[in-house]
């Protein structure tokens, strides 16, 4: 089975000593549990998995109960415990960081890895009781790489179906809307309804859902938050607007990108620019199949566009790389990448007969940039650039 790039770390951190609490974040449906087991199954140790998915039926009592199990297992070569979701469980940190101080005052040889889908809720717990007791390590949506490795797809088979591997089987040419059902019903409706809603307070949960979709709809486009709310018809607040867009991109659906500027206060002043984490979201949100989505030159490009985005915020969880778009006037460089004093122009091209943008000229005369890169038609091919590693392109 497929070893996602991960698995090394996790590996060689809970097969050596026992040293602090891994926590593996992510999205629904990218295989943090597969990774956990590829890991058990490899150790030469005993483990146990439990999952708090089911949160109504779990509380801090369960959580202590099979902590002990996995201690009863623990041999020469120590233990390990794995617990899936556990920010489900209310006050899950406080209890976990009490047996781990216990193990770790008598010695008891008992790693754990803990699995989330839910990044923000998550590190509440971590930060307010697990301090300096944790290490995170981000899995993100499966990459092209990834996706043509396991599956042999093409680019355009990428962009379209996005980086979903559950959702391969449901991919039907006959049947197109059993892909479509998949990943709305499935994917979506279960991210938003039990790790976001679920989990935490929405006054207004219509809002949420219009959002999300108004995201899909209006990926790699720049908006106001003021603009945002007069096209969802709601008499709520911008402030309202930034938590939901907090909320969904915590959950891996679909975020906003801030624009690059040399001073903090004007990025978080500025509108951002929405862009789906996966372009299955945007897709399955459409109603255009796969061959009327690629003979549509306007929606393609922005296909194209969502891609790149969503490859390089994917790619820089866990990294120092911070993602930014870039607009003066009617300029606009589509992404911006920055990794201390280094700054990376970004401009995606998905057809020839686009022009490159004077607002190259303009923001390197401004920033004086490491690169300008142009992706796609005439410049790095889009295959190859969705296949390099973001840390690459500072080198």
């Amino acid at each position: 089975m497929k070893k996602r790039t991960v698995y090394k770390t996790l590996y060689s951190r809970v097969s050596g000593k026992r040293k602090f609490i891994q926590v593996l974040l992510g999205p629904r449906q990218v295989g943090k549990t597969t990774l956990a087991r590829q890991i058990s199954s490899e150790l030469k140790k005993p483990y146990h998995y439990i999952s708090a998915d089911l949160a109504t039926l779990q509380d801090l009592t369960w959580i202590k109960t099979q902590w002990e199990v996995a201690r009863s297992k623990v041999g020469k070569n120590g233990a390990l415990l794995i617990i899936d979701e556990a920010q489900k469980i209310p006050k899950w940190s406080e209890m976990i960081k009490a047996l781990w101080d216990e193990d770790s005052n008598k010695l008891v040889d008992l790693h754990v890895i803990i699995l989330g889908s839910s990044p923000w809720l998550m590190q509440k717990g971590l930060t307010e009781s697990l301090a300096g007791r944790f290490e995170i390590i981000h899995m993100p949506h499966w990459s092209y790489t990834e996706m043509k490795e396991i599956f042999n797809w093409s680019i355009d088979k990428f962009l379209y179906y996005g980086g979903y591997p559950g959702a391969v089987a449901t991919i039907d040419q006959k049947e197109p809307s059993r892909w479509t059902n998949y990943i709305n019903d499935s994917l979506i409706e279960t991210t938003i309804s039990r790790d976001i809603l679920l989990m935490t307070q929405v006054n207004k949960p219509v809002l949420l859902r219009r959002l999300f979709q108004f995201g899909c709809l209006y990926s790699g486009q720049i908006l106001s938050y003021t603009k945002m709310l007069g096209e969802l018809h709601d008499a709520g607040n911008t402030t309202t607007l930034a938590h939901y867009l907090d909320l969904l991109s915590g959950a891996g659906l679909i975020t906003d990108v801030q624009k690059f500027s040399m001073q903090k206060i004007r990025q978080r002043a500025s509108s951002p620019k929405l862009m789906v984490l996966n372009t299955a979201l945007m897709n399955a949100q459409s109603t255009k199949s796969f061959t009327e989505a690629r003979e549509d030159h306007t929606y393609w490009g922005r296909v194209v566009e969502s891609a790149v985005g969503a490859h390089l915020i994917n790619s820089s969880k866990g990294t120092q790389i911070e993602v930014f778009y870039w607009r003066d006037n009617n300029l606009e460089i589509d992404f911006v990448l920055k990794k201390g004093s280094k700054t990376i122009a970004i401009e995606v091209k998905s057809s020839e007969f686009s022009k490159r943008p004077s607002a190259f000229e303009i923001f390197d005369k401004k920033f004086n940039p490491y690169k300008l890169l142009v992706v796609g038609a005439s410049g790095i091919p889009l295959e190859q650039f969705l296949s390099t590693s973001i840390e690459n392109w500072f080198n």
